[in-house]
């Protein structure tokens, strides 16, 4: 009984941290402040990394959830 216990907390804890690794990655990417990304130039840049960030988190969440893990 405890095992299972300790396996479903691991899941739940391994799925949360892939869910925030997007957005970690995403950020320390666009805070080594790089003078040629075509992004920072474009209007929607900003709001179109956010947007990103936005989606691959809740693709994750529904996979995770699909599969039982949250």
């Amino acid at each position: 009984m405890r095992e299972r216990w300790f396996g479903c907390l691991w899941a739940v804890i391994s799925a949360w941290a892939a869910i925030l690794f997007a957005p970690t990655l995403v950020g320390t990417i666009y805070g080594m402040n790089f003078d040629v990304m075509p992004e920072l130039k474009w209007r929607l840049g900003y709001p179109f990394a956010l947007a990103l960030m936005a989606v691959v988190c809740g693709g994750l969440y529904l996979v995770f959830k699909r599969r039982g893990w949250l």
